[in-house]
C-alpha cells in the first residue's frame, strides 16, 4: 500500500518548520556560517558550515512533494586510486545511517541524505534536521582528509600504490 504524498498544507507546514528551524541554527549553531533560501528552486536552501578538516561545507536542503533531500560536495573526482578511494567510501556507506556517498557532476564525490515526508511527523522534524546537519558536519570532518590523501596522494607527499 502507498501512503499518500502529503497535501499542498502539509508541505507549507514543513516549509515553515524547517525556514524556522534554519534560521534558529544561524542564530544558535557556531557551526553554522550562513543560510540563504535558494532563488533557483521552490522551498529549498543553502547552510554554509565551519569546518576544521574542510574550511567550509554547504548543504544544499530542498522540501520535495515526498522527500527533505539534503546534499553537499565533498570532494573533486580523484586524480589518483580511484578504485582505493571508492572502496574506501562504499566502506564507509555501510556504516552511516541515512547518509551515503555518491558519485555526482564531473565525477565529483558529494554526500546524500533524505527524510521521508511520510515517515517523519512534523513533531520530530527539527530532531531529524539536528540529525542531518549534525552527520553531514561529522562525516565530512571525520572522513574528508582520509580520502583527500588517497584520491591526491601525491601531493600528499605519498607515492601512488
Amino acid at each position: 500500500m502507498t501512503e499518500r504524498p502529503p497535501s499542498d498544507a502539509e508541505i507549507q507546514q514543513r516549509f515553515d518548520v524547517i525556514d524556522r528551524w534554519l534560521k534558529t541554527q544561524m542564530v544558535e549553531n557556531p557551526v553554522v556560517d550562513t543560510v540563504e533560501a535558494d532563488v533557483h528552486h521552490p522551498r529549498a536552501w543553502y547552510v554554509r558550515l565551519f569546518g576544521d578538516e574542510k574550511e567550509f561545507s554547504t548543504v544544499w536542503f530542498q522540501l520535495r512533494q515526498r522527500t527533505l533531500h539534503a546534499e553537499t560536495y565533498f570532494m573533486p573526482a580523484p586524480q589518483e586510486n580511484e578504485a582505493e578511494l571508492y572502496g574506501y567510501l562504499l566502506r564507509r556507506n555501510a556504516r552511516m545511517i541515512g547518509g551515503r556517498f555518491v558519485i555526482g557532476p564531473e565525477e565529483a564525490v558529494y554526500l546524500y541524505c533524505q527524510l521521508d515526508n511520510t515517515v517523519v511527523g512534523i513533531d520530530a522534524l527539527p530532531d531529524e534536521l539536528d540529525r542531518i546537519l549534525g552527520s553531514i558536519y561529522q562525516w565530512v570532518e571525520q572522513f574528508f582528509q582520509p580520502a583527500l590523501r588517497i584520491g591526491f596522494a601525491t601531493r600528499f607527499g605519498a607515492g601512488s600504490p
